[in-house]
């Protein structure tokens, strides 16, 4: 089997998440006798050793709004089935579409984005909705989300996303990687995209209740700045420190004193999964994908609620036995989301869709 896979992701100036995914998917359905024909518009990323298709002009956002609103150019590249790993959905005949929607959060939240952002996601979704044999979900909230929105229970299935497990790292090499950007004193972490969703002030507020107790207590915001106004987040302590190199998130998660993801919604949350693989306690808000994905692995509070994250989050500062059981409960956790059962479960859904495509 052959799948023509759209990385588009991977040439954006800040990749993010979904290029995490079109990576892994790269690298490991080969292991399932699957071959993999990338493509995308523009010059082959560094890193995919895959077949690759430059789809030429028109370029990026271009390119996604032809697709979007007039259904052209349709995409040639040779495979058995087309898979778009996020709401770009590119036109294709004679064979079955896959698309991977990631979450809702622009229809549920439409504030926290753009109008053009919006709009092309709402899009994007009415297309897969249309045109794509298989949707995959990165989580059963995910799903059921989309059944609200109505689609068809046949047409949506689950495959969640993964981490590759962490290497061993020393003390001596985690502390290196601190002291290049500065980082010496005791801190809280949380990693993601900038944005209003994430609920940040009310991180930040917690974290000034704690500081009552410790402080030179540090609170670390981790990820590139999204859109729109993420109220105050600017108080002692607080560090925002952007965009880092991957080899720094992962020394930062496993010398925090906790990784806090307040968010009010998320379609998976992968920063939940990189905390509890390293053996850093998570404290997550309850209510979207985030809580299905830490279950027992980690601390739930109510969302936009300081008070209840400053607790969680003193629990396992100062009760070390509680800090150790939720940090050995997260690491179990965390087996359940790997990159490569991540791509075996993929792969059963290519072969699931094909079979059912060539039988119709």
């Amino acid at each position: 089997m052959k799948v023509a896979l759209h990385i588009g992701q991977l040439l954006q100036p800040v990749p993010g998440g979904i290029a995490r995914y079109a990576r892994a998917l790269v690298r490991e359905l080969p292991r399932h006798d699957i071959e993999v024909a990338a493509f995308a518009a523009g010059p082959k990323p560094k890193g995919i050793a895959c077949t690759y298709a430059d789809l030429g002009w028109p370029n990026g956002s271009i390119r996604y709004e032809a697709w979007n609103w007039f259904r052209r150019p349709t995409v040639s590249v040779a495979g058995d089935i087309v898979h778009a790993p996020s709401l770009a959905v590119p036109p294709v005949r004679d064979r079955p579409l896959i698309v991977t929607a990631h979450d809702i959060a622009f229809h549920r939240f439409p504030a926290t984005t753009t109008r053009r952002g919006r709009a092309f996601h709402e899009r994007g979704l009415e297309l897969a909705r249309k045109h794509a044999t298989l949707v995959i979900a990165p989580s059963q909230f995910t799903q059921y989300e989309l059944y609200s929105l109505g689609f068809r229970a046949e047409q949506v299935d689950t495959a969640y996303l993964g981490t590759d497990p962490p290497e061993p790292m020393s003390a001596a090499d985690v502390d290196e990687r601190l002291s290049a950007v500065n980082q010496y004193r005791p801190f809280l972490l949380t990693v993601g995209t900038v944005e209003p969703r994430k609920r940040l002030p009310i991180l930040v507020a917690a974290h000034q209740q704690l500081r009552s107790l410790i402080p030179d207590l540090e609170l670390l915001i981790v990820g590139p700045n999204g859109w729109g106004e993420i109220g105050p987040i600017e108080a002692p302590g607080v560090r925002r420190m952007g965009q880092l190199p991957w080899t720094v998130i992962d020394a930062l998660y496993r010398k925090a004193l906790a990784c806090a993801i307040p968010s009010i919604y998320e379609g998976f949350g992968l920063p939940a999964v990189e905390a509890m693989s390293r053996g850093c306690p998570t404290v997550v808000a309850r209510g979207s994908a985030t809580e299905e994905v830490v279950g027992d692995g980690g601390l739930r509070v109510a969302a936009d609620d300081a008070d209840a994250l400053a607790s969680a989050l003193e629990s396992l500062i100062f009760d070390e036995g509680q800090r150790v059981q939720v940090s050995q409960a997260g690491m179990e956790r965390s087996k359940a989301f790997t990159w490569r059962s991540s791509v075996e479960r993929h792969a059963t859904l290519y072969r699931r869709v094909l079979k059912l495509w060539s039988a119709a």
